[in-house]
């Protein structure tokens, strides 16, 4: 975020126009679900690996498939309509089409989409909190 706005003034001093969006205030909400999305993650592998200690092999190739499940090279408007639901599954995919909404006006914002994406993080944080809770008593037995 920081390289971003250093860009943003870089060019903005170099004669560029830039315009943004009123969901630039969104961008806050947006860190925030990101990095409890990341947390939930987190803690429900880590969980996990305790237990099946491959899963730590496993995850490398996950991030790199769930990375061209996110529409980030391209724009969800090139997913085909009856495929879209399935992306939309994906709780970065309405995240980063906010992003691309907000700083570039070229993404599209449906309130409906991002309470779903944030729905998902949320249970995916509660349920790493949960499993975490349930394996942190054995942790030293497994390990």
């Amino acid at each position: 975020f920081c390289l971003l706005l250093g860009f943003v003034v870089y060019f903005s001093l170099r004669g560029a126009v830039i315009h943004f969006s009123a969901l630039v205030l969104i961008i806050p909400a947006l860190l925030v679900q990101m990095a409890a999305l990341g947390l939930g993650i987190g803690i429900l592998v880590s969980s996990l690996t305790t237990r099946y200690r491959d899963l730590h092999f496993v995850m490398g190739f996950g991030v790199q498939l769930w990375m061209y499940a996110t529409p980030i090279v391209y724009p969800l408007s090139q997913v085909p309509a009856h495929w879209q639901w399935i992306s939309l599954l994906n709780p970065m995919t309405a995240v980063v089409e906010t992003f691309r909404c907000a700083l570039l006006g070229s993404g599209t914002f449906s309130l409906p989409q991002y309470a779903l994406s944030a729905a998902m993080t949320g249970v995916i944080l509660v349920a790493g909190i949960f499993l975490f809770g349930r394996v942190e008593k054995t942790f030293m037995d497994t390990v």
